[in-house]
Parts: structure tokens; sequence; C-alpha cells
């Protein structure tokens, strides 16, 4: 009787918004009491897991048609395969513990590995780029965009993105798989608002875009928003 008597007049000072606010605010709190050592759950997944879960943002694309007739010479290629794996804190976590079995690393080792990841910027992306024919080069000029994917199939607002050659020597951005010297690899940082100071992606935008452009040619490639950076001010 005590209790409903205690619920009744807490309802009756505090509307529906001020509970609403109030629960937004306490929920990470309760959260974290209600799962004790939540942020070092990676710690315990298997090789198989982390494994699976550092490809699970990795797709696959190409810039340029299968076969372009008007190719007259050999100085630029025909066309590029791509691959580009949105390294998440999840995916991040996950190399991190690949890292961690192939390394013997201890757990402070391994979350420090997470740190120097996480970073690195607020959106880091690995593109891969494999020169088909031609003559084997990727231009220094090429770009990379990304933005929300609207629903007619156009970016409808992208950001450029900044290749960061010494993000390779993070080791928990290296990729869930391994290398291949057919490609070569980049580390591309993305800004997590556009222009006007909005973010990227809204509650809204349900898929993300990557568009790489190279010589005149344009690959996409494409993923679920992730939940990290949606609206994220």
């Amino acid at each position: 009787c005590g209790k409903d008597g205690l619920r009744r007049q807490g309802s009756d000072q505090h509307t529906p918004e001020g509970r609403e606010v109030m629960f937004r605010v306490l929920f990470p709190f309760i959260l974290a009491a209600a799962l004790p050592g939540a942020e070092d759950d990676f710690l315990r997944w298997d090789a198989r897991q982390a494994k699976t879960i550092a490809l699970a943002a990795r797709v696959n694309g190409q810039a340029g048609k299968s076969l372009d007739f008007r190719v007259t010479g050999t100085d630029r290629s025909y066309n590029y395969k791509l691959r580009a794996t949105w390294m998440t804190p999840q995916v991040i976590r996950a190399v991190a513990r690949l890292q961690q079995f192939a390394k013997a690393l201890t757990g402070e080792e391994t979350r420090k590995l997470v740190t120097e990841a996480e970073a690195a910027g607020e959106i880091v992306i690995q593109v891969e780029i494999d020169p088909r024919e031609g003559s084997g080069v990727i231009p220094s000029d090429w770009v990379a965009l990304l933005g929300a994917r609207s629903e007619r199939g156009a970016a409808s607002r992208a950001v450029r993105g900044t290749s960061k050659p010494k993000l390779r020597d993070l080791p928990a951005l290296a990729g869930g798989a391994p290398r291949d010297y057919s490609y070569e690899v980049f580390w591309v940082v993305f800004p997590a608002k556009g222009e006007d100071g909005q973010p990227l992606f809204s509650a809204a935008d349900k898929e993300a875009e990557l568009s790489v452009r190279i010589h005149g040619k344009v690959g996409k490639v494409r993923w679920p928003v992730p939940d990290y950076i949606r609206g994220k001010p």
C-alpha cells in the first residue's frame, strides 16, 4: 500500500515529458549497474566470435565497369576492385580481441588498443583498392565521400574523408582478415557532422553510402547506419 502511494505521489509530481527526460538521463547509469563489466564483454569473445564480428562490416564493390572497351592505353586501370570495412566500436573490439589471441596480450594491453583506435577519429573506414589491368597504379587524387543514402538512391549529404596513413600503426584498426597484397590499404577518417554542423546521419537514415572516385570511375558500397553514430551531436 505504501509503495502504491509513492507511485501515485510521483506521478502527480512529474509530467509524462518530465518522466521521459529523467529516464533518458538515468538509463545509462541503471544499465551500468545492472551489467557490471559490460565494457569488457569483448574480452570474453572466443576467436570465432571475434572473427565474425570483425568481418561483419566488410563489404565489396568496384569502381568502373567490368570491361571497358574504350581503353586505348595502359597508363590507367580500367576498373578498381574495392573493399571497405567500417571500423565501428564493435569491429575495433573484435580486432583487438584477435590481436590479444595472436600476441598473448593482457586485458589491459588489449583495452589500450581499443582506446588508441577509438581516438583516431569519429568515423574510420578501412578502404582497400586493387587496380585491375592497366598501370596497376592508384592515383593519389582519389576521393572518398560518405553520406546517408536517400530513398531515391542518391546520397542526401556527404562529407569528404581524409586518408591517414599513420593509422596503419594501430593494431585494432588492422581489420579482421589476413592482408591481401593485391590490394593497397588506406585508412580514411570522416567527420560525424556535415558542413552545416548537423549530424551526418539522422535517426531516420537507414543506409550509409561510401562513394570512391578514381579517375572518373565511381564505386559505391553501403552499410546499415551503425547505432553509435546515428544522430551523434
